[in-house]
């Protein structure tokens, strides 16, 4: 399955997304899609890892091409302030972000 469609549809409805990753089960709140090195990434927040809440609040990095199983949950999200849209990372090969 096309792990672009509910990346994107997550980011522009503000919903999570369940997800695998390195074998882990996740609930993520996609913020960010962009490209590094002609790769596909996602920045997230976890907002469950394994069922489980995460012991911190931050922003991780995922490779688009390790998610597996992805689908949009019913579970909305606010963006997290530590989010930087224009953090210099970004500049230039963002493709969709809250």
């Amino acid at each position: 399955m096309d792990t672009n469609r509910p990346i994107f549809e997550a980011i522009a409805t503000r919903k999570c997304v369940a997800a695998t990753y390195n074998r882990t089960a996740f609930k993520l709140a996609p913020h960010i899609l962009y490209t590094r090195h002609d790769e596909l990434y996602v920045d997230a927040v976890a907002v469950e890892r394994d069922g489980q809440p995460p012991r911190e609040i931050k922003l991780g990095t995922f490779k688009l091409a390790g998610l597996k199983d992805v689908a949009v949950a019913d579970m909305p999200f606010e963006p997290e302030s530590l989010f930087d849209p224009n953090d210099g990372k970004y500049r230039g090969v963002t493709l969709f972000a809250v």
